[in-house]
């Protein structure tokens, strides 16, 4: 909606300061007329000697004048010395709106860096440079993964469309083979659509929040997951006490269910090797107790739960192979997937570790994603703690 334009605040401040020196003036002009002219008598002067002395009349006549001179004068001074004065408190101003019409206009990667002393304006400026790096940040990351979705969305369509193609140059194939392979690159699609709506939901906090214990979701993705480490000869362990935090159950349950799931298919056992119970030397024990004379397999994945400090903390621990620090910077990011060697058909969207930072960020909470010395990855989420 339009609207009228005004004056602008320069010209505003400048008035104001003009008028503060025009009333400054009449004011220290009354206090002349109160404290000195009153006490000079109105009606000539008789019985003096010689001279002339001027009475009331005659010292209005000879002031008044030069008084309104004086206040042209100031009044002059006040809007040439209000508007230069205003122009120099104004000029941040100024900079930061042209910084923020060139924002408006997509650029982002400019910043006001206002020089000087620490004051408002500069509080401002520092704040509006802050604000700038985040959404520069916030828009190339959504870039990324704009380009990053589009590509991986991309994938299973051109897979289908091959199978349809290679089905119609061979009418004489088998139907069944074909619709399984479909089947197979659907699920995918599905899978990777449903991931990105859940990086969605949490990125935007479009959720209620109630309590949830965070050892008692540990506890459902383990048994959830079971099935798929037993087959894949890897050991799961879960222990932890009661930690209680606030948030939505669906997106938490998602957190330790991806945390769970990647310490499983990111592993060193072989998938089928079911029986394979055996010590694990080199390995050091994880953060959980099995107790004495408990044989392990070589492949485990510990999970526990607990309070600390003034939250929560959720700490997932997997072996496997050795993982290198550059390579762990880059897990959070959206569609970056481990090493090859230990995905084997397991190789997922790229997205479970995005999605959990994003779910945690949702949730107030931190991130922390460290290699072990014998390989493998130890997670740590922390949350508030439920409060009230």
């Amino acid at each position: 909606m339009g609207r009228t334009r005004g004056p602008s605040v320069r010209l505003r401040l400048t008035l104001s300061y003009a008028a503060v020196v025009v009333v400054t003036g009449v004011l220290l002009l009354g206090v002349v007329w109160l404290f000195l002219l009153r006490y000079v008598p109105q009606e000539s002067l008789s019985g003096v000697a010689a001279g002339f002395v001027p009475n009331r009349g005659d010292l209005m006549r000879a002031f008044l004048p030069r008084a309104v001179g004086v206040l042209v004068v100031l009044l002059g001074v006040g809007l040439l010395g209000g508007w230069l004065l205003a122009g120099r408190l104004l000029a941040p101003l100024d900079r930061m709106t042209g910084a923020a019409r060139r924002a408006a206009e997509g650029s982002l990667s400019h910043r006001i860096a206002l020089p000087g002393r620490d004051d408002e304006f500069r509080e401002l400026a520092d704040a509006f440079d802050t604000m700038l790096e985040r959404l520069e940040a916030h828009v190339s990351a959504q870039r990324r993964f704009a380009a990053n979705a589009s590509h991986e969305l991309r994938t299973p369509l051109a897979i289908s469309r091959t199978l349809l193609e290679v089905a119609h140059d061979d009418p004489g194939g088998d139907a069944r083979v074909l619709t399984g392979r479909l089947r197979e690159v659907n699920d995918r699609a599905i899978d990777l659509t449903e991931a990105l709506l859940v990086l969605s939901r949490a990125d935007q906090r479009s959720f209620d929040r109630s309590p949830v214990d965070l050892s008692l979701l540990a506890d459902e993705a383990v048994e959830l997951l079971a099935p798929l480490a037993d087959d894949r000869g890897v050991a799961l362990e879960v222990e932890g006490e009661v930690a209680p935090t606030a948030g939505s159950p669906a997106l938490l349950r998602q957190v330790v269910t991806n945390l769970v799931h990647n310490g499983i298919v990111h592993n060193v056992a072989v998938p089928g090797s079911r029986s394979g119970e055996a010590e694990s030397p080199g390995v050091p024990e994880p953060a959980s107790e099995v107790g004495p004379g408990v044989r392990r397999r070589a492949a485990w994945v510990s999970v526990a739960a607990a309070p600390h400090g003034a939250g929560v903390v959720l700490i997932v621990e997997n072996s496997g192979p050795v993982v290198p620090p550059e390579l762990v910077a880059t897990l959070i990011e959206p569609f970056q997937r481990g090493d090859a060697r230990v995905r084997g058909d397991h190789q997922g969207s790229g997205l479970g570790l995005a999605i959990v930072d994003a779910i945690v960020r949702a949730h107030d909470g931190t991130l922390d994603v460290r290699p072990r010395v014998s390989g493998g990855l130890r997670v740590t989420v922390e949350l508030p703690t439920l409060s009230g």
